[in-house]
């Protein structure tokens, strides 16, 4: 996703919203623990030749695509907290499988893909923002766009008071729980220092006889300010900059786990 931030001053589009039918969510479910399943398999054998996910710029390309379909979740209940479970499994998921990727020694490949990676986290960060705030997504301008629910919406009753007949229903949008907010804060905060420990392990082992520490390789890749920023909106949105934040640190790994089986 190219995502475009440039939207201070833009007119939001609020745009009418319904949500998914039974049907239409099973399907999605179905189709989603698909991706991830394959996207786990292929991670796993990545230094297989069978493996559709040799780099780390096809794995993320793969995720990008888990995540366009994600943010597609309409944020109306039921399935508002289908795309936070998503959301967080993704993000754990992506978080915990980037540093078992190796860069390389040519430095000209590792700041291209170190460009990618950044524009991913980008586009993660950009994504939450929507999320947190129950907004739309919308994939032209790619970002989040305020949601309006009907004050109600027809549809078919299973109660036998209405022989199946097509009732008025209240819709709602239920905001993230303070749970969802805990493991996300987690989950940044341990993925911004694996990320850390990965660049430090990967530009220990590039050849140099004396290699840079990490700022100064990513200030020389015109990068520096960008992993300085990583999920700042998101961060700063959930106040986790504030003193007193307690970072009850959650592994991403077993935070993956606990997503795949909590959306089982």
């Amino acid at each position: 996703m190219n995502l475009n931030h440039e939207n201070g001053n833009r007119t939001v589009e609020k745009r009418p919203i319904k949500p998914l039918t039974t049907r239409q969510e099973r399907k999605l479910v179905d189709y989603l623990d698909e991706a991830f399943l394959q996207l786990t398999r292929n991670f796993k054998k990545r230094t297989e030749a069978s493996s559709t996910l040799k780099t780390l710029p096809t794995y993320l390309e793969a995720v990008r695509q888990i995540l366009a379909i994600v943010l597609q979740i309409p944020p109306v209940d039921p399935s508002t907290s289908l795309r936070i479970a998503y959301m967080l499994r993704l993000t754990g998921d992506a978080l915990s499988s980037i540093p078992g990727y190796t860069l390389g020694s040519d430095e000209t490949t590792t700041r291209d893909t170190l460009q990618d990676l950044v524009d991913f986290l980008d586009d993660l960060d950009q994504a939450w923002i929507a999320v947190l705030q129950n907004q739309i997504w919308d994939p032209e301008s790619a970002e989040g766009v305020d949601l309006v629910l009907p004050a109600e919406i027809e549809g078919l009753s299973s109660s036998p008071e209405t022989n199946g007949h097509p009732v008025a229903r209240t819709l709602k949008s239920t905001p993230p729980s303070q749970t969802d907010v805990t493991r996300l804060r987690s989950l940044l905060f341990a993925g911004q220092s694996s990320l850390e420990e990965w660049l430090a392990h990967e530009r220990g082992s590039g050849g140099e006889e004396e290699p840079q520490d990490v700022s100064s390789m990513l200030s020389r890749m015109g990068l520096l300010d960008d992993f300085d920023s990583l999920f700042v909106r998101t961060l700063n949105f959930l106040g986790g900059f504030a003193g007193n934040v307690a970072r009850n640190t959650v592994d991403p790994l077993d935070e993956a786990v606990m997503e795949d089986t909590s959306c089982a």
